[in-house]
């Protein structure tokens, strides 16, 4: 199943700057559909989508989102931002495919 059936679709830059101000902490996934990493990430992205029921997970589309993708200097994919409470609270970016393991352990560092 694909990511965005399962997460929100990010819209425009006006999404972030909304869910960086708001208390609840939500999680920008930035993909798109030709990376081959993110398409190794969908099989147990659901899971830690349900596990972390109280996080807001968008699926942002960097093709079609690259002046935020830049101005958040997202080199890589898939990478995760969380954001929330007015800040940046944290990122998960590397080079190195992703495990389940490690963006299950960013995720729980959030809390």
């Amino acid at each position: 199943m694909s990511m965005k059936e399962y997460m929100k679709a990010m819209k425009d830059a006006n999404e972030f700057m909304d869910a960086k101000e708001a208390e609840a902490i939500s999680i920008f996934v930035f993909s798109a559909g030709w990376c081959p990493d993110c398409r190794f990430i969908e099989p147990f992205m659901e899971r830690l989508v349900s596990k972390y029921h109280d996080y807001t997970f968008y699926y942002v589309d960097r093709d079609e989102h690259m002046e935020l993708a830049q101005e958040l200097m997202v080199m890589g994919i898939p990478s995760f931002i969380a954001v929330g409470q007015g800040k940046e609270l944290g990122r998960f970016v590397s080079k190195l495919r992703k495990s389940e393991a490690e963006i299950d352990a960013f995720l729980a560092s959030l809390k």
